[in-house]
C-alpha cells in the first residue's frame, strides 16, 4: 500500500449500488433448437462432478490416443488437462469436415472494397491450402514441430490457412495484432525466441490501402536489437503478382509466398499427432510492467474448452453461417473465428476493414448478403455502430439467433439497442466475460436456458465456479452490493498453461494473491485471480466492473499503463510519464497522458506530438492517446509514487478526494484548471458518471 493509503480504497472496498435490470428470456423459436437446452446440462456440470464434466467437451473432438487422466494437479497450479491423450488441432478444424464434405463452405471472407469480391474457401479447399502452406513452412523455412513463428498479419484468409498449417507440423505460433506497430512486434518475436515472421504486404482500411510490410522492417530490427535474429520473413500479397508496399524486400531474409508456394503444390502433410499438453499457440497480453505476458495455450485442453462453450453458448451448428467481428490477432479470433467454429464444422466470415465503412449499414448488408445467423462483436462496436446509424439494422432482412458480447462490459442502454434494433426482438444476447489467459469464457448466461440481464454477463459458465473476494480472501457475500476480486475457485481446460518464459510471474500475477499453502496439490487452494474487480447480484449473476491492477481496457485491447509510459519516455525530453483511463461514450475506454518535462524544455503542440508518435510507434495506433497534457510536475505521494488515482479523477471530472497527504498537494489545483478548462474548451464537456464508472476512476492506479 502506499503512504496516503488511509484516504485510498480499493475495488474491493467500494461499495456499488445499480439498478436491477429486468430480465429477457430467450425467444422460443430460439430455445427450441438449442444445442444446450435441457437444464440436465447445469447437474452435468456442477461442482461435485469437476473435472470429469470436461470430458463432455473433450469427446466433441478426434483423438488419435484417448487420454488417461482428466486434470493432473501435481505441478500445481500449472494444470496439465487430458494427460496422455494426442490430437492434432488442424485435422479437428479441417481434415474431418474435408472427409465428410468437402464442397462444405469452411471460410467467407468479405474484403474492405464492396466492389472486391467476397471469397468462399470449402473445406477440401482450405485442407489443400493448409497442406502447400505447411509443407513450405517444413521445407522452405526449417521449421520443425515445437518451434514458434511469430504472425502479423490482418484480417484476410491466409491468417487462417497460416495458423493452421502451424498447427498441423506442431509449430507454435504467436499472432500479432496487425494494428501494433513494428516494435512490438518485434518485441514478441524476441521474447518467443521465432525466427520466421510471416506478414502481408499490405491491407485495406477505411478505404484505402494500409503499407504492412513497413512494419516487418521494424519488427525484425527492433528483435535483433533484443538478441533475436529473424532469418526469413514470409510475405502473403494482398493482390497475387502486386505489391502492395513501398518498402524495398531484403535480398535473402524476405520472400513473397505466392512465387514459392507452387513448389508445394498438391503435398500432403500428415497431422502430427501432439501431447495434449503440447502448446499450440502464444498470444501476448499486456500487464503492469513494460514485458508483455506471452499467454501459452495447449493443444488438447484449449481445444476442447472452445469447441464446447462454441457449441453450447454460441449455439453453432454445422449448418450455421457465422460470422465474429473481431479481429484474428486477439485472443477472440483465435477462440471463436477460427479454432472453435471450425472445430464445429461450421461456416465462419471474416471481415476486413472496418464496421461503418463506407457507411453504418455495412455489417447489415452483409449480415443479409450472406444469410448470417450468428453475430458476435464488441460492446465498442455497437456503440459505434449505434451513434453513427442506430436505424441502420431496420433498413436489411437478415435474422440473428444469437449475438454475442465480448471484451469489455456493456452498458444497459447500449445492450437494449442491440437487443431491439440488431436483434429485432427475435435473438438471444450472450454477454460474456473472459479474458487471453482464460482461451474461452467464463462467464455468461447459456442461451437456450437462462434469462438475459443487460449490464450483466450472467452467471458462472459451465464447470465455472467464480466466487469474489476481499483483499483478506473473505468471501464477499452476493446481493450486498460490495465489489470486489472476482476469482475462479477451480481450473478449467482453457486455462493458459503458463506465461511463455516466466513461470514466477505466471504465478505472481494470477495465484500467489489467494493462495493458502504453496506446497499443495489441491486445487481448491489455487484460486485464479483474474485482475477484474465485480458484484454478484442476489440471482448470482455477475456485473464486471474492469480492472483493478493498472491496465486500461481501450475498444476490448488491454493496454498496460507501464507500456505507455516506458514509449512516453522514449521521448527524450520527457522526465516522467503517466497514463490514466478517460471514460468514452464510443471506446469504453481512451489513455491519457500526463507528462511532466526535463528542465530547460518548453510545453506545446510540437511535445505533445512527439509523444503521441512515439506510442503509436512502440505500441501502436490502438493506443493513441486522446489527449497529452503536459504538466509543471505530477502529483506524488511522500514516497515518489505518482497518484494516477487523482489525475485521473482530474480527466474525468470526477472528485480528486482528499489530497493532503501527497507530497506536494499544491500542484493538483493547478493540473486540475489547466486540463479541465482545455477539455471544455474544446467540447469535451463533463457527463455524470455510473457508479461503476466512478468506481473504476476511484480505484485506479491503487497498490
Amino acid at each position: 500500500m502506499t503512504e496516503n493509503s488511509e484516504n485510498e480504497v480499493s475495488e474491493s472496498q467500494i461499495a456499488v449500488h445499480w439498478r436491477e435490470e429486468e430480465y429477457f428470456d430467450p425467444p422460443p423459436a430460439f430455445t427450441a433448437q438449442a444445442n444446450a437446452n435441457d437444464p440436465a446440462i447445469l447437474e452435468r456440470f456442477s461442482e461435485d462432478k469437476f473435472p470429469d464434466c470436461f470430458t463432455e467437451y473433450a469427446d466433441m473432438l478426434a483423438w488419435d490416443q484417448k487420454w488417461d487422466t482428466v486434470l493432473d494437479t501435481s505441478n500445481a497450479p500449472f494444470w496439465k488437462w487430458f494427460g496422455g491423450g494426442k490430437l492434432n488441432a488442424c485435422y479437428n478444424c479441417v481434415d474431418r469436415h474435408a472427409a465428410a464434405n468437402p464442397d462444405k463452405t469452411a471460410v467467407i471472407w468479405v474484403p474492405e472494397l464492396e466492389e472486391d469480391e467476397t471469397v468462399r474457401i470449402s473445406y477440401g479447399e482450405l485442407l489443400r491450402q493448409v497442406n502447400e502452406f505447411a509443407a513450405m513452412l517444413r521445407d522452405f523455412a526449417g521449421l520443425d514441430t515445437g518451434d514458434r513463428v511469430t504472425l502479423h498479419m490482418p484480417m484476410v484468409p491466409q491468417a487462417i490457412v497460416t495458423m493452421l498449417a502451424c498447427a498441423r507440423i506442431g509449430i507454435v505460433h504467436s499472432q500479432v495484432f496487425g494494428g501494433f506497430s513494428g516494435n512490438a512486434c518485434g518485441t514478441r518475436i524476441a521474447d518467443s525466441g521465432s525466427r520466421v515472421l510471416i506478414t502481408m504486404d499490405g491491407y485495406f482500411r477505411a478505404g484505402s490501402i494500409t503499407d504492412h510490410k513497413v512494419k516487418a522492417d521494424e519488427a525484425v530490427a527492433e528483435a535483433a536489437r533484443q538478441g533475436q535474429e529473424v532469418d526469413k520473413v514470409l510475405v502473403w500479397r494482398r493482390h497475387q503478382g502486386e505489391y502492395a508496399s513501398a518498402t524495398p524486400m531484403a535480398d535473402g531474409r524476405d520472400f513473397f509466398v505466392d512465387e514459392h508456394i507452387g513448389d508445394y503444390a498438391g503435398q500432403v502433410v500428415e497431422p502430427v499427432s501432439q501431447p495434449s499438453e503440447a502448446p499450440l499457440f502464444l498470444m501476448y497480453t499486456s500487464g503492469t510492467t513494460g514485458r508483455p505476458k506471452g499467454a501459452q495455450h495447449s493443444t488438447g485442453g484449449y481445444l476442447a474448452y472452445v469447441t464446447g462453450t462454441s457449441k453450447y453458448y454460441q449455439d453453432i451448428h454445422p449448418d450455421d453461417v457465422y460470422w465474429c467481428l473481431a479481429d484474428i490477432g486477439w485472443i477472440t479470433g483465435h477462440s471463436y473465428i477460427v479454432y472453435g467454429p471450425l472445430s464445429l464444422g461450421t461456416t465462419t466470415v471474416i471481415y476486413e476493414g472496418v464496421p461503418n465503412y463506407p457507411d453504418a449499414g455495412r455489417p447489415w448488408r452483409i449480415a443479409e448478403e450472406l444469410g448470417v445467423n450468428i453475430f458476435h462483436t464488441s460492446p465498442t462496436s455497437i456503440r459505434m455502430l449505434r451513434k453513427v446509424g442506430p436505424d441502420e439494422p431496420a433498413k436489411y432482412n437478415y435474422h440473428f439467433k444469437t449475438m454475442t458480447t465480448v471484451g469489455e462490459p456493456i452498458e444497459p442502454e447500449v445492450w437494449r439497442w442491440y437487443y431491439h434494433s440488431v436483434g429485432k426482438d427475435k435473438a438471444a444476447i450472450t454477454d460474456t466475460w473472459w479474458q487471453t489467459e482464460t482461451g474461452g469464457f467464463l462467464g455468461s448466461t447459456l442461451p437456450g436456458l437462462q434469462p438475459m440481464k443487460p449490464g450483466s454477463c450472467g452467471p458462472g459458465a459451465l464447470g465455472i465456479y467464480p466466487v469474489i473476494y476481499d483483499e483478506d480472501r473473505n468471501e464477499i457475500p452476493k446481493g450486498i452490493g460490495r465489489a470486489g476480486n472476482i476469482c475462479i475457485r477451480n481450473p478449467w481446460p482453457g486455462i493458459m498453461q503458463t506465461v511463455w518464459g516466466q513461470p514466477e510471474r505466471f504465478l505472481d500475477v494470477y495465484y500467489r494473491k489467494y493462495n493458502s499453502d504453496p506446497e499443495s496439490k489441491d486445487w481448491h487452494d489455487w484460486p485464479y485471480f483474474a485482475g477484474d474487480g465485480a458484484l454478484e447480484a442476489d440471482d448470482g449473476y455477475f456485473r464486471i466492473l474492469g480492472r483493478i491492477d493498472d491496465v486500461i481496457n481501450v475498444a476490448g485491447h488491454r493496454l498496460g499503463t507501464k507500456e505507455l509510459e516506458s514509449a512516453a519516455l522514449t521521448v527524450p525530453e520527457v522526465a516522467e510519464a503517466a497514463a490514466v483511463p478517460v471514460i468514452d461514450d464510443i471506446r469504453g475506454r481512451m489513455v491519457e497522458m500526463y507528462i511532466s518535462l526535463k528542465p530547460g524544455f518548453s510545453a506545446g503542440p510540437e511535445m505533445e506530438g512527439k509523444v503521441t508518435k512515439a506510442i503509436e510507434v512502440e505500441i501502436g495506433k490502438i493506443a493513441r492517446p486522446k489527449n497529452v497534457w503536459i504538466v509543471p510536475d505530477m502529483p506524488k505521494t511522500r514516497s515518489g509514487k505518482i497518484m494516477r488515482r487523482v489525475i485521473a479523477s482530474v480527466s474525468n471530472f470526477t472528485d480528486v478526494g482528499d489530497v493532503t497527504t501527497l507530497a506536494n498537494p499544491e500542484v493538483v489545483e493547478g493540473i486540475k484548471h489547466q486540463v479541465q478548462s482545455a477539455k471544455v474548451a474544446r467540447g469535451d464537456t463533463p457527463r455524470e458518471l455510473s457508479q461503476t464508472e466512478l468506481a473504476e476512476i476511484q480505484a485506479f492506479g491503487n497498490e
